[in-house]
């Protein structure tokens, strides 16, 4: 059965929340800073505009960070689970870690941004693009 949004939590469930679709696009990034903020080769990312986005009720929200100039990374303080991205490089978008969300979305990962940060322990062995900036494409 198809929706039109997608539903997602941190581990512990306390923070959860609801993206409505279409999303803007969905990305791997392999930057420094999201690497280091989820501890993982690289993230894949979802992004809606922000009045798509909401916590669903009864959840706790998230903790924010702010983790560069214009930009801040929204975690669970219960758990600790990396969650969400925001910049003022990409105005009225929520990037959402799509690990989080257990529903299907409404398009698959489209590139590699920032390739030329990857690590080179890792092969990449995919036909999707690998752009060496973090210019996301929609």
């Amino acid at each position: 059965m198809t929706t039109s949004f997608a539903r997602g939590s941190c581990l512990c469930g306390a923070v959860r929340f609801r993206a409505e679709f279409p999303s803007k696009w969905v990305s791997h990034c392999h930057c420094n800073d999201c690497r280091r903020a989820h501890g993982a080769p690289f993230v894949t990312w979802a992004a809606f505009p922000t009045e798509q986005f909401s916590l669903e009720p009864g959840s706790e929200s998230p903790t924010w960070y702010a983790s560069s100039p214009g930009a801040k990374r929204g975690f669970c303080a219960v758990c600790g689970s990396p969650m969400l991205f925001q910049s003022v490089r990409w105005p009225g978008e929520m990037h959402v870690a799509r690990a989080l969300l257990s529903d299907p979305l409404d398009h698959e990962p489209s590139e590699h941004a920032s390739y030329a940060s990857h690590v080179p322990w890792l092969d990449v062995n995919d036909d999707l693009p690998k752009n060496a900036s973090q210019d996301f494409k929609e």
